[in-house]
């Protein structure tokens, strides 16, 4: 064999292990992202995308902040499976020593070590010290698989504790009925939260593959012995066994918010076997396949392994709520209701039924990517909405387990499914949407009702905003809910009314065109020539006096004057213009960057440091959502170049960490940051959430080399985005120039419709800039 036959070989034969050794996007992601700074839904390790069990360790349980897996904490109190807005349930704790069960979880907790730790997306393995057990756990979209390999004890228990409080709920009772020595079912009633209005049924069915002694049970301190059967408050169950050493105990729970029934159909459904590594594997491939739709290249490791983090984060938080047969839960009225969702031909759901945290900031987050990214996922959320449409006579801002919760302010879903329909996910039913926005946007709507505003419909003033034309602050002397913020409401519903306007054009709706789109003027209203911001007006007219555009939430939600006053992201050129032209508007924003940028672009590093004097007093804070539309704001006032300088900044600072410390310097919120982090870092973004008439796409600062989109050609007749970013560097945050399959392109926006039929963009980057 010649040399350059042996040098052929050679080269084949290391392409190919590097084809081998190459990671799988699921094995770039770090779980461990921000987890110092938990809250109670937002970690996640043995879940699928979107699952309705989200099962992983509590190290902290009291709240809905700062609880759930808190990295720093050193004791594991229990694995439990409902990680989810506003619902809890199902904790459970392998032990084997003496039981200690009914003393409460701060006596039966374990301490562990992150050294022997495994997590990645799907799985989550961890060493409880105290008792010698190795904890596994992986799942399915609606069952939790735990695999727990005990030492020699004659004392192993597994403990189901149905009275303990679980982050944003207690536990208000529960009820276990063993039917064999390898099957128990029943039920946890969660109690009541200020957002969540009504106790929540949580129902499981529990096998094991190794047979049990016997089903104890404990209640109000009290050992109760062997029972059949456990009801009330106060107590638990435990399973008993007698182990030798290394000896595995397989255990799958079915969960169900409609009855034990269903928890049965879930778990025989989904996981008919006792197969752990197999669900392992199976976790694995689809995490895979939705990670995979993006593929970045270029940049250093932790670059990427954020990326792909990020994306992560994307697809989680808000969660399944029906069945695999499609029954579900409907709480919207005063009794509980199962619902059916529509069933194909072959019987199976025609969609799922999602738990979410409110669309507030949506419209710049999960709007874009998963309508670019992951259509069906959109098309899903829009049909949920409208069955709960159908149910309660309202589409939510922000569900629970059934319920509304009249989460933060206004109509935030409308710019979800405005913007959906208008880029071609249509597999709902539009004039019963329609119909579903327009009456959120009039009184006795979602309008009509302030953050957690439950029994009454005063606090959304959207008569004031109708008849002043602004929604006033102070509103009342009453408070009826939360965020009665109004400027910041009147921002919100004059966006959201021009999103509507939109949708009523093209269902050729002209009146309401006209309505809405006179109604999407009212900013104006409470724009002061004077100050150049934003202002509160009072019922009477009058500006709010000794106004500080700097003080936190006076008059705006969760932010301050000279952040909201950039949220008119259907008119900046009305705004502009109210400035005193483009130029001025531009200063004005650009200097609100260079004093945010002394403080990291955040209010502090968590949520919690937000209302903080030394943090809230910034212009920009990419910690929350009412201002991240900002640095893409220069691409309206005609200055490209200050939205990639700008967005580059920002991405370099709040959203590049990766250490259990840092992640979303704030508040994550069910993938909306995560969303954001993904946008920003392939130099994408879309102002009006792709509700005009024709929506643009606009361009940012990308930080890679290469971007591949891979589309849902069910959805969108091309197959690939291919973005091209030659010269691209540390500091090399200007595009020089943009071409579209070979033709140059002038400015930032691309037509979506075109990008979606399959384009190749090529970006030139540079450290100069060229105007």
């Amino acid at each position: 064999m010649n040399l350059s036959w042996l040098l052929l070989l050679l080269f084949t034969m290391l392409q190919y292990s590097g084809q081998l050794e190459k990671e799988q996007p699921v094995d770039l992601v770090y779980p461990m992202l921000d987890a110092a700074n938990s809250r109670w839904f937002y970690f996640s390790s043995a879940s699928r995308p979107f699952g309705l069990v989200n099962l992983s360790p509590d190290t902290k349980i009291d709240g809905a902040w700062n609880s759930g897996y808190v990295y720093s904490k050193d004791s594991i109190k229990f694995f439990s499976h409902i990680h989810a807005w506003q619902l809890s349930g199902i904790p459970v704790m392998p032990v084997s020593t003496e039981f200690k069960g009914h003393l409460g979880s701060d006596a039966y907790q374990s301490s562990y070590s992150h050294e022997k730790e495994t997590v990645f997306p799907g799985y989550h393995s961890v060493f409880l010290e105290d008792y010698q057990i190795k904890a596994e756990l992986t799942s399915t979209t609606r069952v939790g698989f735990h695999k727990y390999t005990f030492p020699e004890s004659d004392q192993s228990h597994i403990l189901l504790d149905l009275s303990t409080v679980l982050g944003p709920s207690g536990t208000q009772s529960g009820y276990t009925k063993k039917i064999d020595n390898h099957r128990i079912e029943g039920h946890a009633l969660m109690a009541p939260t200020r957002r969540r209005p009504k106790s929540t049924y949580v129902y499981f069915a529990i096998e094991t593959d190794q047979p049990f002694e016997a089903m104890n049970a404990w209640q109000a301190g009290e050992l109760l012995g062997p029972v059949n059967n456990f009801s009330g408050s106060q107590g638990g169950i435990y399973l008993t066994y007698t182990t030798v050493a290394d000896q595995i105990i397989r255990m799958k729970v079915g969960v169900s918010y409609v009855s034990e029934e269903q928890a049965w159909k879930n778990m025989i459904t989904e996981i008919p076997h006792w197969d752990f590594d197999a669900v392992v594997g199976q976790s694995r491939d689809h995490w895979n396949e939705m990670l995979g739709r993006i593929e970045v290249e270029g940049k250093s490791e932790k670059q990427i392994r954020r990326f792909y983090t990020d994306l992560w984060k994307a697809l989680q938080g808000r969660r399944i709520i029906s069945d695999v047969d499609g029954k579900y839960c409907d709480m919207t009225g005063s009794e509980k209701q199962v619902g059916q969702i529509p069933l194909d031909d072959q019987q199976k759901p025609l969609f799922n039924h999602y738990n979410s945290d409110s669309f507030w900031g949506a419209q710049w987050t999960i709007t874009t990517l998963w309508q670019l990214v992951y259509p069906e996922i959109a098309e899903e959320f829009v049909n949920s909405m409208l069955l709960m449409y159908q149910d309660g006579g309202l589409i939510p801002r922000g569900p629970s387990g059934g319920n509304y919760t009249y989460v933060m302010t206004g109509a935030s879903s409308t710019p979800f499914v405005v913007g959906a329909y208008a880029k071609g996910i249509r597999g709902f039913d539009i004039e019963q949407a329609y119909q579903g926005l327009k009456t959120n946007a009039l009184p006795g709507g979602m309008m009509s009702k302030a953050g957690y505003e439950h029994q009454t419909s005063k606090g959304g003033g959207i008569e004031q905003y109708l008849t002043l034309g602004y929604v006033p602050y102070p509103l009342s002397s009453r408070n009826w809910g939360y965020h009665m913020s109004g400027a910041g409401q009147t921002l919100e519903y004059s966006f959201q009314d021009w999103c509507l306007a939109q949708l009523a054009k093209n269902l050729g709706k002209s009146d309401d065109y006209r309505q809405f789109m006179e109604r999407s003027n009212h900013w104006k209203n409470i724009f002061d020539a004077e100050t150049g911001w934003i202002r509160p007006k009072d019922s009477l007219g009058n500006w709010m006096n000794h106004y500080d555009p700097y003080e936190l939430g006076k008059g705006f939600v969760e932010s301050n004057g000279a952040q909201a006053t950039w949220y008119v992201p259907h008119d900046l050129q009305g705004l502009a213009t109210a400035m005193g032209g483009s130029n001025k508007a531009m200063q004005k924003l650009n200097e609100s960057f260079e004093e945010a940028e002394k403080l990291g672009f955040t209010s502090g590093k968590s949520h919690s440091q937000e209302t903080q004097l030394l943090y809230s007093r910034i212009p920009i804070n990419y910690g929350n959502q009412p201002s991240i539309q900002t640095a893409f704001v220069f691409n309206h006032l005609g200055y490209p170049w200050l939205t990639q300088y700008w967005s580059r900044k920002v991405t370099d600072k709040v959203f590049s960490g990766l250490t259990p410390e840092t992640g979303y310097n704030g508040d994550e919120d069910q993938g909306l940051m995560g969303s954001l982090a993904v946008l920003m870092k392939m130099g994408l973004f879309e102002m009006t959430s792709g509700c005009a008439v024709e929506p643009q796409i606009e361009i940012g600062s990308p930080i890679f080399d290469k971007v591949i989109i891979e589309l849902n050609q069910q959805y969108f007749s091309g197959d690939q985005i291919i973005i091209s970013v030659l010269n691209n560097g540390p500091e090399n945050y200007y595009v020089n120039s943009i071409a579209i399959n070979g033709q140059p392109q002038q400015g930032p926006f691309i037509n979506f419709h075109h990008l979606v039929k399959g384009a190749a963009l090529e970006l030139v980057m540079s450290d100069t800039l060229k105007i």
